[in-house]
C-alpha cells in the first residue's frame, strides 16, 4: 500500500478568478454584456451580464487572504488561478474585450504580488483578433511574468484545434507559454433536459473532450512539439472517444491520411487536470493519458469543485512516485518550472 504524503505541496491548476469589480467601459457605446458587480449576501457579490445575475460568487474569487487559508486544507502549496470562463468574452468586438481582460490580467498579477509565492497567474486574450491576441499573450508573459494563459474550448463555436489559432500556439511555444483549455459555451446545450447547472455538469465534458480531439486531428503537437497545452475537466469526454478515433485511424484511409500520428501517442503528450470527482476513473485516465500527464485541478472557489484534491489522488492507490508526479511534479512541468525528467 502507498504511504500517505500528507503534505501541502499541491500545485492546482485550475482554479478562478473574478475582481471584486469590473472597470468602468472607456469607450463610445458600452457592450450589452459588459459586465458589472451587484451587492448580494455577505462575502459574496453577483456577477450581471446583460442585465442578469450569471452567477453569486463568494469573496475568495478575490481576496487574497481568504483564499490562501483554504490550501492547506486542500493539501495545496500552490495554485494558479484564471479568469472565470465566462469573462474570456470572445463574443465582444476585440477593442472591448482586450480591455476588459487587460483589467483582469492586471488584476491577476496583483493577486500573485499579495500572495508570497503561493499564487500564480494564467492570462486571457482576445482570440477573436489574432493580432490583439498575440500582442496580449506578450504582455501577459513578458511583462507580468505569467507561466501562460487560459483559452476556452471554442472560440465562437470554433474548436481550438482549428488551423487557424496556429499562430497563437506557435506564438505560445516561441515563449514556452503553457496553455490551459477551459470549456466555455459548450455544444449540445439544446440537447440537455434540466435545470442551467447540467451546462457545468454535463456541457462542459462533452466540450473539452471535442476541443481535445480538434488538437488531435490537426496534429498540433506534431507540428508544435514544444507546446505545452492542458485540458479541464479530466479531458472531458476524451477518454471515452480516443478508442473509437485510435479504431477509426487504422480503418478509414482519410483518417489515416489526415492525422500524422496514432491518435493514443498524442493523448499522452496533452496534459489534463484531475477532476473528475472520483478515485476510478483518476485510475483510468492515468491508465489512458499516462502518470506523467495529469496534474491538480480544482475548480475553486466555485461551489461545484474539489475541496479534497490531494486526498483524493492519494486514495487512487497509486504508488509514491506516480501520486507525487500528479500531485506536484507534472503542473511544475506544465508550468515550465521544472526540466522534463523520465519518471
Amino acid at each position: 500500500m502507498p504511504s500517505v504524503m500528507r503534505c501541502a505541496c499541491g500545485v492546482d491548476v485550475h482554479s478562478h478568478v473574478v475582481p471584486e469589480n469590473f472597470p468602468a467601459y472607456i469607450g463610445r457605446s458600452m457592450p450589452a454584456d459588459w459586465p458589472s458587480m451587484a451587492p448580494a449576501q455577505p462575502c459574496h457579490r453577483s456577477v450581471m451580464i446583460a442585465g442578469k445575475n450569471y452567477r453569486t460568487v463568494v469573496d475568495k474569487c478575490w481576496d487574497v487572504a481568504r483564499r490562501l487559508e483554504d490550501l492547506p486544507g486542500m493539501g495545496l502549496g500552490l495554485q494558479v488561478m484564471s479568469p472565470m470562463p465566462e469573462l474570456l468574452s470572445y463574443w465582444m468586438a476585440p477593442a472591448d474585450a482586450q480591455q476588459l481582460l487587460r483589467f483582469l490580467n492586471d488584476q491577476i498579477a496583483a493577486m500573485v504580488a499579495d500572495s508570497a509565492g503561493r499564487l500564480a497567474g494564467l492570462g486571457a486574450v482576445p482570440l477573436q483578433d489574432m493580432d490583439l491576441a498575440l500582442r496580449e499573450l506578450e504582455y501577459v508573459v513578458k511583462t507580468l511574468g505569467f507561466p501562460g494563459v487560459e483559452v476556452g474550448s471554442n472560440i465562437n463555436g470554433v474548436p481550438i484545434g482549428a488551423p487557424a489559432f496556429d499562430p497563437f500556439f506557435e506564438a505560445c511555444e516561441a515563449l514556452g507559454a503553457a496553455v490551459f483549455v477551459h470549456a466555455i459555451r459548450p455544444a449540445g446545450m439544446e440537447r440537455l433536459v434540466g435545470p442551467a447547472p447540467l451546462q457545468q455538469v454535463l456541457g462542459y465534458p462533452g466540450d473539452v473532450g471535442l476541443a481535445a480531439a480538434s488538437v488531435i486531428t490537426t496534429n498540433l503537437l506534431v507540428c508544435r512539439p514544444a507546446l505545452r497545452i492542458a485540458f479541464s475537466h479530466g479531458g472531458g469526454t476524451l477518454a471515452s472517444l480516443l478508442p473509437r478515433l485510435q479504431q477509426g485511424w487504422g480503418v478509414f484511409p482519410a483518417l489515416r491520411e489526415a492525422v500524422l500520428q496514432a491518435p493514443a501517442e498524442q493523448a499522452r503528450r496533452l496534459f489534463y487536470d484531475t477532476l473528475v470527482f472520483d478515485e476510478p476513473m483518476l485510475r483510468h485516465l492515468v491508465d489512458r493519458f499516462g502518470d506523467t500527464q495529469l496534474m491538480v485541478g480544482t475548480d475553486y472557489p466555485f461551489n461545484f469543485h474539489d475541496h479534497t484534491p490531494v486526498q483524493r489522488i492519494e486514495a487512487a492507490g497509486f504508488d509514491d512516485a506516480v501520486t507525487a508526479r500528479l500531485v506536484q511534479h507534472n503542473a511544475e512541468r506544465f508550468l515550465g518550472r521544472q526540466k522534463v525528467t523520465t519518471p
